[in-house]
């Protein structure tokens, strides 16, 4: 277990909320035998067509290529393989009401 990793996943997906979706809220608890961590943010999401290229390293999306946002598309690479690595997963969805849902799920123990 590598916490210092497991805590860069996290922020990273905790900034790319607040870059791309604003107001960002996030809740972790027990989920089953594990944990799982929930990102929700404000922004517009990911298009549906998208959605399966976003975790490729140096993927970007074409609306944030620009000075402001930052960032080389290197975040959720990097989250989900550290994540993976502990035996968890990451998922992405568009939600109902606006911004993108990432569920973070990790085995019990991963974490102290």
């Amino acid at each position: 277990c590598r916490p210092l990793a497991i805590k860069r996943a996290l922020a990273n997906l905790v900034e790319n909320g607040c870059r791309f979706g604003g107001q960002v809220a996030v809740r972790a608890g027990h989920q089953g035998s594990g944990i799982e961590v929930v990102i929700e943010d404000q922004g517009p999401g990911i298009p549906e067509a998208e959605m399966g290229h976003v975790f490729a390293p140096f993927f970007r999306l074409e609306g944030s290529r620009n000075r402001k946002t930052g960032g080389i598309g290197l975040g959720l690479s990097v989250a989900r393989t550290i994540i993976r690595a502990h035996g968890g997963d990451i998922s992405l969805e568009n939600r109902k009401e606006g911004g993108l849902r990432v569920t973070v799920t990790l085995p019990q123990g991963t974490v102290s």
